[in-house]
């Protein structure tokens, strides 16, 4: 192939790239919007539209509303053409999600089992992530892969687990599923996974810290719109923070992490209610439960003291993010940054202040996004 045809080939593949990422971030469009906007001619487009339809990749669908003249059919994308299986194991369970091509979680489900080292546990898994795609009617071609967050410091290579006192899962390794699974896998910590996807949920950000609020609490630094790994991949683990050096001994050995006081696991041990139960009683107008509120004021005072001084470090929006979340109202928030702000030369703004929306199953859905990713940059 002389070199002629090899850059008419790749200016074909350039503009093909080119109109497919439009019409994905108008969700919605026509063809003439789409030669107005990328200053393309019309027949390059319609050679395009004819052959991303003919992949399968857009569709048509219906008319925009008339304007006078002839109506413009509709085209989009076609947004499960490709479905990332996402997952998030925890000690007693894991998360299950299935993600389209605009991050969206189509379906989602949560399998009750005890995480242990062995091929049985392996074997369970793997047949109960088979049984939700089959379940899901996915057919094999559909899915671009699963991503697995867990628990754990992953290694540079990603490849296994290198610190899991949580789970005890450091000797997991990625060919423990993917040995298991007929798609490719991926294994990545779940705070990172989770700040994946309030990268995805917030495009503008460049830096951020993310607090993900789950059972066992965790964190992630952004910066430079990107997830910071460090040398040994553990940047972010925030959660053994020292917030009182006295204070109970947390899983890692040190007493006083701020996982011993704002992890989800930390609330209910104080309050002897699970989250549920807790936040029910704690919003209720007629409970006359003062020691809650005392509780909740505890765990607010810690988390804005932690926040602080890595506000300090880091001058950037935070994010609460993970199983809590959902649970914070708009005068918790209130009350959190006014704490944050009590002491310090630099008042964090109000809306650097920010929440993720999807509670338990953040890590499983910022997992699959891996595969999403790498589709859409294809």
């Amino acid at each position: 192939m002389d070199k002629k045809s090899v850059t008419t080939l790749t200016l074909k593949q350039i503009n093909k790239h080119t109109v497919y990422q439009y019409i994905y971030r108008q969700r919605e469009t026509s063809k003439f919007q789409i030669v107005q906007d990328l200053n393309m001619g019309l027949s390059t487009v319609s050679q395009n539209l004819t052959t991303l339809e003919k992949e399968g990749l857009i569709e048509r669908n219906g008319y925009f509303a008339s304007t006078g003249g002839r109506k413009a059919q509709i085209i989009r994308i076609v947004p499960d053409l490709r479905i990332a299986i996402g997952i998030g194991i925890l000690k007693t369970m894991f998360h299950l999600v299935a993600v389209d091509l605009y991050g969206e979680a189509v379906a989602r489900e949560t399998i009750p089992l005890a995480y242990e080292d062995t091929p049985e546990y392996y074997d369970t898994f793997a047949g109960e992530v088979l049984h939700f795609i089959e379940k899901n009617e996915y057919p094999t071609e559909k899915i671009s892969g699963i991503s697995i967050a867990t628990q754990g410091i992953i290694s540079p290579n990603g490849s296994s687990v290198t610190y899991g006192a949580i789970m005890g899962n450091t000797r997991m390794q990625l060919s423990d599923f993917a040995s298991r699974l007929p798609f490719p896998c991926h294994l990545v910590h779940d705070s990172k996974a989770a700040a994946d996807l309030e990268l995805w949920n917030h495009p503008k950000l460049d830096s951020a810290l993310v607090f993900l609020l789950n059972r066992n609490l965790g964190g992630a630094v952004i910066t430079n719109h990107s997830v910071h790994q460090g040398f040994s991949m553990h940047s972010g683990s925030l959660e053994h923070i020292c917030v009182e050096p006295d204070g109970p001994v947390c899983y890692c050995g040190n007493r006083g992490c701020l996982e011993t006081f704002c992890s989800a696991n930390a609330l209910e041990l104080r309050s002897g209610l699970s989250v549920k139960e807790f936040f029910l009683k704690l919003r209720d107008p007629d409970n006359s439960g003062e020691h809650l509120q005392d509780i909740w004021q505890d765990y607010l005072r810690h988390l804005a003291f932690a926040i602080r001084n890595l506000n300090l470090l880091i001058d950037c929006p935070v994010i609460l993010s993970g199983y809590l979340a959902p649970y914070f109202l708009p005068e918790d928030l209130d009350q959190l940054l006014a704490l944050i702000n009590e002491h310090t030369p630099f008042p964090l703004a109000k809306d650097s202040l920010l929440t993720g929306t999807h509670g338990q199953y953040t890590p499983a859905i910022g997992a699959a996004l891996f595969y999403v990713k790498n589709f859409l940059d294809t």
